[in-house]
């Protein structure tokens, strides 16, 4: 197994975030045997100082040369008095668009060890385990004609899909619900939005291929409060780009924090793979930032782009033996006020829980 990997460490905690989880990469690496080639380049406001611009050509096209990428965040306030295609976030855009990947998979998880960490109570998040599935290529984000006009007192966007558009995301939703429970929610406004009238219809519609997979609809608004009411009954959640944007936030405080999630932004030509938080750079370099989230997207990236489920499982393990033993940054104190390590000590847990797995596992296969 030979894998090519452009890091992109990005702005505030991204590099700190994106260290541990290469860490992990390469304990998976020398364990197996397999060859990961790691390579990093500028992306964001980190470009913007050095390249004068959010995403350098080089760093497009080594990523659309690589196997797989591995972003950490961007942006950061003192690049917020930027505008048009000097934002660090229209580098991310442009990385998204020019990649390919479509839909966007957002795991979350109710962690046993991490309870107490969820505003919600225990009762509610326990047993939960959702996967959202956002379109991310369309909608308010990307359609045209999209202005801020030059008076300063009015803007538009535009709200645009395509049936292509959604079946294309539909079919990776039901498909990944083939192998969970078999559920596939789909949110949209069908009752306002002539593109949500849309988006049902041809959801409804491709349904039918798959008739071993429940559907059901909702609105977006309901769904908002179902999400955190009662968790535990969904499975898989189907939406577009704006609404999946928000509600997969909205769905951290089931994991505990937003530093918990992890994604993959498949179907391209390479895929994506990036923790969902921001680049908070209020703690960067403080050794205060959650890895969990891109060390769970390096998982992603071996089980979607290299096909090594079994490692992939055992990085997911290790991460619950490192929360088990009680290792969280300060965002995951809780109720209990847990002690909090430092950033590298939690990714030295990992590489060594995950190193620990993998051996065993090559140790009772030699048998």
């Amino acid at each position: 197994m030979k894998l090519r990997i452009v890091v992109l460490p990005g702005d505030g905690i991204g590099p700190e975030v994106t260290k541990q989880a290469v860490a992990v990469l390469q304990a998976v690496s020398d364990v197996c045997g397999y060859e990961f080639r790691f390579e990093s380049h500028r992306i964001g406001g980190a470009a913007i100082e050095q390249d004068d611009t959010p995403l350098p050509e080089r760093t497009l096209a080594a990523c659309l040369e690589a196997d797989a990428v591995l972003l950490g965040a961007v942006g950061a306030k003192k690049f917020d008095g930027l505008t048009g295609e000097k934002r660090p976030e229209v580098g991310l855009l442009a990385l998204r668009q020019a990649l390919g990947g479509f839909a966007n998979l957002r795991p979350v998880k109710a962690y046993e060890a991490l309870g107490d960490c969820s505003p919600l109570r225990e009762d509610v998040t326990r047993g939960t385990d959702i996967l959202i599935v956002r379109e991310l290529l369309g909608g308010l984000y990307f359609a045209q004609p999209r202005a801020l006009n030059e008076d300063g007192l009015s803007a538009y966007n535009t709200m645009r899909y395509h049936v292509d558009e959604i079946e294309r995301v539909a079919h990776v939703a039901f498909r990944e619900a083939r192998h969970r429970k078999r559920l596939v929610t789909s949110v949209d406004k069908a009752n306002v939005l002539e593109t949500s009238q849309l988006w049902r219809r041809t959801v409804t519609a491709l349904a039918k291929d798959y008739p071993d997979v429940q559907l059901e609809h909702a609105y977006v608004d309901s769904f908002s409060m179902q999400l955190v009411t009662t968790p535990a009954r969904y499975d898989v959640v189907l939406t577009e780009n704006l609404f999946g944007d928000i509600l997969s936030d909205e769905a951290a405080v089931i994991s505990g924090s937003l530093g918990m999630l992890a994604s993959a932004s498949v179907g391209g030509k390479v895929e994506l793979y990036e923790p969902v938080h921001g680049s908070a750079p209020d703690i960067a370099g403080k050794s205060m930032a959650n890895p969990f989230g891109a060390i769970q997207s390096a998982a992603m990236l071996l089980r979607y782009t290299a096909g090594l489920y079994h490692e992939s499982d055992k990085i997911m393990q290790a991460v619950d033996r490192t929360l088990a033993r009680g290792l969280v940054t300060p965002d995951l104190s809780g109720r209990r006020k847990r002690a909090s390590v430092p950033t590298d000590t939690i990714g030295q847990a990992v590489v060594e829980a995950v190193t620990d797995l993998l051996q065993m596992q090559m140790a009772y296969h030699a048998v």
